[in-house]
């Protein structure tokens, strides 16, 4: 990627980066941990010293363009060499993309209710503060929904 014994490129840098980041990002998915186990690629030195330097994705000025941040986890778990050893086993990938798919869903559900829980709370304080009157005293009095004689708050 360097140019013969001179510094690398503005050029060259953003493609490495580019590269680097989908490669990172692919390390998300336990079936490709799978392919890349099955081939030998766990058991090369060179790979896993790159997989050490591929760290650096975990510094939050390179985190931020990370859109599946569960591969982050994954290259955490790539430096272990139980785990490398582990996911040469389709059934333990299968485990493995099950429960990822069962922690999004979780995710998922749990996520909409508190939006929708947030929601509705907004709501009815948008329609409290529209129903309650400042009077010329500033005691505050609220409306019926009738629009009938206003109490004291």
């Amino acid at each position: 990627m360097t140019n013969k014994g001179g510094p690398e490129t503005e050029e060259q840098a953003r493609i490495r980066f580019q590269i680097e980041l989908e490669f990172v990002q692919c390390l998300g998915n336990p079936h490709y941990l799978n392919f890349l186990a099955q081939r030998g690629y766990f058991k090369d030195s060179s790979f896993i010293n790159y997989l050490k330097y591929l760290l650096y994705w975990k510094e939050t000025e390179y985190a931020k363009f990370i859109k599946y941040p569960m591969c982050l986890y994954f290259l955490d778990l790539l430096q272990y060499e139980h785990f490398r050893r582990e996911i040469v086993n389709a059934q333990c990938a299968k485990f493995i993309d099950d429960q990822i798919l069962l922690l999004w869903q979780y995710y998922t559900r749990r996520r909409t209710k508190f939006l929708q829980t947030a929601m509705e709370s907004q709501s009815m304080n948008v329609n409290c503060s529209m129903n309650i009157n400042g009077s010329m005293n500033g005691n505050p009095q609220v409306q019926t929904k009738n629009n009938g004689p206003s109490l004291p708050h």
